[in-house]
């Protein structure tokens, strides 16, 4: 269980406690309580130390988590609220929170469909009830797709993470004829141009595989799985896409892009690393520093004849080569007269 699930049931626990008119409780019977609350939802021994307790207790206390609560200690060893009507679950919420949860409230039903989000239908109409959401239109709309195909592998891959179980993934890239078995030990899932990857490895070699390749997946129960515990912003950070080559080190791809769609890479950089190396009416002249990837020719290749790259020479040839191609396929082009 998560630690903030954990820190949630001790307070539900010590808010009983502290607000019970009949019964004294000392901090050894309110940790013994956050002991026994524990054991009931995980279903093993769960002690709960003095100090963790003490400072839940000065956390309900504080602003930290809006409680302000009117803890206080009588007869020096007893704790209880000063106000008996006190409950950490009667926190008032003024027309700004419930606008700031509405909003977020309609946010999250984008997601009611998505089979990972399933598990939150119940808890967004709980929302909505309590918070008296409106049926407003969202106006907040985030591009998503459920008809992807490999969507319905998200679950089994996210427990495999979660719970570090290796896999074994029956799956068959494009370019392969037949279908191929990877044992791999998962690490990270990652979503990039509306495609979803599994981040894993297998022995010393990462992979990418794309959910929508994967054909069968099952557990390996008696392969002990291993955790680099990757920290995604990490080990991103210096491609476009999901490619990553642990071995290449980043290039500085210096690119010309024309006045009238400039703007566009200024306001929606195309890596964290951009940067202007200069400006002119004619337009601007940008540098990023990143591996060289497919990911990264298919973005650039989409700016078409607005966009110019000067370094490196190896990926301004690879460039030049594809529109080349591109013009080519134009040329040779036959239309049918129905086509016309």
């Amino acid at each position: 269980m998560s630690s903030n699930k954990n820190a949630l049931i001790r307070y539900k626990t010590l808010d009983k406690c502290l607000k019970n008119k009949y019964k004294q409780y000392t901090l050894e019977d309110l940790i013994d309580e956050c002991s026994e609350a524990l054991f009931e939802f995980e279903g093993k021994e769960s002690f709960v130390s003095k100090r963790t307790v003490q400072l839940d207790l000065q956390n309900m206390r504080s602003e930290k988590f809006g409680y302000e609560a009117p803890i206080e200690v009588y007869e020096r060893k007893y704790y209880r609220y000063s106000d008996p009507d006190y409950s950490i679950h009667n926190i008032s919420v003024n027309e700004s929170d419930l606008k700031a949860m509405n909003n977020a409230v309609q946010i999250l039903k984008q997601f009611k469909d998505f089979s990972m989000f399933k598990e939150m239908n119940g808890v967004i109409q709980k929302l909505e009830d309590s918070i008296h959401a409106t049926n407003q239109k969202s106006i907040i709309h985030l591009d998503k797709n459920e008809q992807l195909k490999g969507l319905e592998h998200i679950d089994v891959l996210y427990d495999a993470i979660l719970n570090k179980k290796v896999l074994n993934i029956l799956y068959k890239s494009f370019t392969a004829r037949e279908s191929s078995n990877f044992i791999v030990h998962p690490q990270l899932l990652k979503e990039f141009n509306n495609r979803w990857f599994l981040i894993c490895f297998n022995k010393e070699y990462m992979y990418n595989l794309a959910l929508d390749r994967m054909e069968n997946i099952q557990i390996e129960e008696k392969i002990q799985y291993i955790d680099r515990n990757l920290d995604g912003d990490e080990y991103f950070k210096d491609i476009v896409g999901v490619s990553v080559s642990p071995n290449v080190a980043p290039r500085n791809v210096v690119f010309f892009v024309d006045s009238s769609n400039s703007p566009y890479i200024k306001t929606k950089p195309l890596h964290s690393s951009q940067e202007i190396v200069s400006e002119t009416n004619e337009g601007t002249i940008f540098k990023i520093c990143v591996q060289l990837n497919f990911e990264l020719e298919r973005l650039l290749l989409g700016f078409g004849e607005s966009l110019i790259v000067h370094k490196p020479r190896k990926l301004r040839l690879r460039m030049e080569e594809k529109f080349k191609g591109g013009s080519l396929n134009y040329q040779n082009l036959i239309i049918s007269d129905d086509e016309q």
